[in-house]
């Protein structure tokens, strides 16, 4: 894998964030190259200038591009225009710009919230366009997903060397915490391990705790997205994933038991569940990356767990928790 990323200028956008401090830490195991990481200080990536301005300082020969902004249910319910346009726009510059300089390799990082609402399970890439993604997450997945069809664009009309890669809900030490925009994971780690630390008898979740979710260790994540990096050369998106689901009741109850909160967890049904299911079929990815996963969930969440406990500096406030 390593020699036909040996010598490579590689940009990362997002590779100061969750999954792409992991990406950056397994290219440089993988690749004498270097690593361009451009700073949202520095350059907005969802203006054209500042794109062009990025390439002329990187001059990359590949982009693996992982900057989005994203969220749980919270957010995205609060700020669907945005994440619309921020995550559109930023792939369609970078593409683009992309193109006009040549550049080999091009990775797009995807979304499971592109997949239809009421998607057969486990989730086949062929079944993206089946129907409409869950209302409260569809801004930023039908941006997403208008991505892969650029990139599959721009192989049939300029022979674009652009892959897309769909990943489902990752988690991990470094994972975002912050108590408006985390996802389920570390939403739940934080209340429960508040609720702990307190005494606290109850702590009320959103939703009826009957949707179900799938989630990948962000380091398995980051070697799949490295390998195909190294090996993979078509537009056809591919699916990562476990193919475990989980109801994200019984993931609260992992999650309470690992953080040592043993009072009551009650759910709030009125708040949205989101996406009923989601579970993916990853055959394409062990066929075509020979790449599966190696860190199981409760592996995963121990570590997580540990790792926020390690990072807790004072308290913090309650939070509620948005699957």
């Amino acid at each position: 894998m390593s020699s036909s990323l040996a010598g490579k200028r590689i940009c990362v956008t997002g590779g100061a964030g969750f999954l792409g401090r992991s990406v950056c830490a397994k290219l440089r195991a993988e690749s004498d190259g270097e690593i361009f990481i451009p700073r949202s200080s520095e350059y907005d990536l969802t203006q054209a200038g500042d794109v062009e301005r990025m390439f002329d300082a990187a001059c990359p020969e590949v982009v693996i591009h992982l900057a989005a902004e994203v969220g749980g249910i919270g957010i995205n319910r609060k700020r669907p225009g945005r994440f619309c346009y921020a995550n559109l726009s930023m792939g369609l510059h970078l593409i683009e710009e992309s193109r006009r300089r040549s550049v080999e390799k091009f990775v797009q990082v995807g979304s499971v919230c592109a997949y239809p609402k009421f998607c057969d399970v486990p989730f086949r890439e062929e079944d993206i366009w089946n129907g409409y993604p869950e209302e409260t997450n569809a801004p930023y997945g039908v941006a997403k997903r208008a991505l892969g069809v650029l990139i599959e664009s721009y192989r049939a009309e300029y022979g674009f060397n652009g892959i897309y890669l769909i990943p489902v809900n990752l988690y991990g030490p470094g994972d975002n915490f912050d108590a408006e925009t985390s996802h389920v994971i570390p939403a739940l780690i934080r209340q429960f391990c508040h609720a702990a630390s307190n005494g606290y008898k109850s702590v009320q979740c959103w939703g009826s705790g009957n949707a179900s979710r799938e989630f990948l260790y962000v380091d398995d994540a980051a070697e799949a997205l490295v390998r195909a990096t190294a090996i993979h050369n078509d537009s056809r998106p591919i699916n990562l994933g476990t193919c475990r689901e989980i109801k994200i009741a019984d993931l609260a109850a992992l999650l309470a038991e690992l953080c040592e909160y043993t009072g009551e967890i009650t759910w709030d049904a009125t708040m949205p569940d989101g996406q009923p299911r989601r579970c993916l079929d990853t055959t394409r990815a062990a066929t075509l990356l020979d790449w599966q996963p190696r860190v199981d969930l409760e592996e995963g969440l121990q570590r997580t767990v540990s790792w926020w406990r390690s990072q807790r500096k004072q308290p913090i406030k309650e939070v509620c928790t948005a699957p």
